[in-house]
């Protein structure tokens, strides 16, 4: 088998409502330059302006989800090779340890989760909140399930978003893909 042969690793990026989210074209950009093809998941209230849209669905090539899909309706990505959450804030971390899946984003970490998907995870959370119990209890709960968890970003003046950070986490478990392989996708 050749390396032309191969069939790229299939990542998914969760997006949720932080400021931050408008930089998420920069994980994106470092994902590809690492030869993942990329699906953007966006919670609700992040499609609602947190980050261009319509930049990331030209530059992955791929439809933005957010919704259920209805029944009969086809899967617009392949099942992922590793998940991305980033930002990750308050609300979808206590969702997801709990299993609470009210939105597409939630419910998807939730079933990847399931499935021992590789999972990184760059938390934007302000110092307050990230001091609550219940935070506090799902960050256990997360990393006992196998969740990578970045240095924590807070917002401080000069502090910057390790987008690439995020895919660190799981390059370590990257599968490489060919047409043939038991891996591949289309056996």
């Amino acid at each position: 088998m050749t390396e032309q042969d191969e069939i790229p690793p299939f990542l998914y990026v969760v997006v949720c409502a932080a400021g931050i989210a408008a930089g998420v074209g920069k994980l994106i950009t470092a994902a590809q330059e690492r030869e993942w093809q990329v699906g953007v998941i966006a919670t609700p209230t992040a499609m609602d302006g947190f980050f261009d849209a319509a930049a990331v669905e030209a530059q992955t090539g791929y439809p933005i989800r957010s919704a259920w899909r209805r029944p009969g309706e086809p899967r617009p990505f392949p099942e992922p090779d590793a998940v991305v959450v980033a930002p990750a804030t308050f609300n979808t971390v206590n969702k997801w340890a709990a299993g609470v899946a009210d939105t597409l984003a939630v419910g998807t970490l939730c079933e990847v989760t399931g499935r021992g998907v590789p999972i990184g995870v760059l938390t934007c959370v302000s110092d307050d909140l990230a001091a609550h119990p219940a935070y506090q209890d799902s960050l256990i709960r997360l990393r006992g399930m196998g969740v990578r968890f970045g240095y924590p970003y807070q917002g401080a003046e000069g502090e910057e978003f390790a987008w690439e950070r995020a895919l660190d986490l799981v390059e370590q478990h990257r599968p490489r893909h060919g047409p043939g392989s038991a891996a591949g996708r289309g056996t």
